[in-house]
C-alpha cells in the first residue's frame, strides 16, 4: 500500500483547524519515503462559492488535487488528513459497486449545506459521497462520480449525531454499530450484509476514547480503545478486499503531544496498511 498525505484544514469546523496540517505532517515524518506522496493544498482559507460551505474552494482543490495523485498509481492508497473532507476524492476513487465502506469516525458525517450549523465540508463529506452532492460545485478532475450507495454504508463507533443527520440516518437504513461494546464481529456481520466483497476504511481518530489520544479537535466520550479498533481493522481486512483507506483528524497541541500520541497513530497505520 502507498501513502498519500494531504495537510487540508479548510474542512473542519474548528478553530484549532491548523492543528490539522502539523497533525498530517507529524504522520508523514514517520512513514517510509519511497511510498509516500504529498499532496499540497491551498494555502488560503478559500472562498464558499455562494454555498455556505466555508473555505470550499480550498477543499475542492485539494479534491482535484488528491484525485489527479490517486490516478497516478493503480494501487490501493491510506489517504492521510487533514480534516475528513480529504475522504471525497480518496472514497470516489477508490469503491466499486462491490465496496462497503466501514466510517469509524465519533460523527457521521451526515449534514447537507442546508442542515449543518458550523458550514463545514467535513460534516457533510459522507452525505456528499451517498448523495452525489447536487448542492456542490462538481470538481473538474476525472469523469463524473458514482454516488456511493447508502445500503453499502457502515458506520462504527458513531456517537454524536445532530438531529438532521440522525433523520438521514433513518431514512437511508445506514447500517450503525455502537462504540459501547463494540466487537470486530459485529462490524464484521454488518459488513457481510451489505453483500460486499471489498471495503474501504475510514478512521477519524477521534472514534477513539479521549484517554488514548489526546491530539483530538472534537472529543468525545465513551470512544473505542485502539486494541478494540486494530482488532475490527484487521478483522475486516481478513474477511474482505481493501481497496483503500483514510486516516483523518489528527491535531496535536505541539511537537511533545504529537510524539506522545505517535505510537497509538502508528499502530493503527499499521493496522491499515500491512
Amino acid at each position: 500500500m502507498r501513502f498519500v498525505v494531504v495537510p487540508q484544514w479548510q474542512g473542519s469546523p474548528s478553530s484549532r483547524a491548523m492543528r490539522l496540517a502539523d497533525g498530517a505532517y507529524a504522520v508523514l515524518a514517520d512513514l517510509p519515503p519511497s511510498a509516500t506522496a504529498l499532496v499540497e493544498v491551498p494555502v488560503g482559507a478559500g472562498d464558499s462559492l455562494g454555498t455556505g460551505v466555508h473555505r470550499l474552494s480550498s477543499v475542492l482543490a485539494a479534491a482535484e488535487a488528491v484525485a489527479d495523485e490517486l490516478r497516478s498509481d493503480d494501487s490501493p492508497a491510506l489517504v492521510v488528513g487533514g480534516d475528513c473532507g480529504v475522504e471525497l476524492a480518496a472514497v470516489r476513487h477508490a469503491v466499486t459497486l462491490q465496496t462497503a465502506v466501514v466510517w469509524f469516525d465519533a460523527h457521521p458525517d451526515l449534514h447537507s449545506p442546508r442542515s449543518s450549523e458550523s458550514g463545514a465540508f467535513s460534516g457533510m463529506v459522507l452525505r456528499t459521497l451517498i448523495d452525489g452532492g447536487d448542492d456542490l460545485p462538481a470538481f473538474s478532475s476525472g469523469p463524473a462520480p458514482e454516488s456511493l450507495d447508502a445500503s453499502r454504508v457502515v458506520l462504527a463507533g458513531v456517537r454524536s449525531i445532530d438531529d438532521a443527520e440522525d433523520v438521514h440516518l433513518e431514512s437511508r437504513h445506514i447500517r450503525s454499530v455502537s462504540s459501547l461494546d463494540l466487537s470486530p464481529q459485529d462490524v464484521v456481520d454488518a459488513v457481510a450484509e451489505t453483500g460486499a466483497t471489498e471495503v474501504y476504511l475510514h478512521v477519524d481518530l477521534d472514534v477513539l476514547d479521549p484517554s488514548a489520544l489526546t491530539g483530538l479537535l472534537d472529543p468525545q466520550p465513551f470512544g473505542l480503545e485502539p486494541s478494540v479498533l486494530i482488532e475490527t481493522l484487521t478483522a475486516l481486512k481478513q474477511r474482505f478486499t481493501l481497496v483503500g483507506a483514510g486516516l483523518c483528524g489528527f491535531a496535536p497541541v505541539d511537537a511533545t503531544h504529537a510524539s506522545d500520541d505517535m505510537g497509538t497513530i502508528l499502530r493503527v497505520v499499521g493496522a491499515l496498511s500491512r
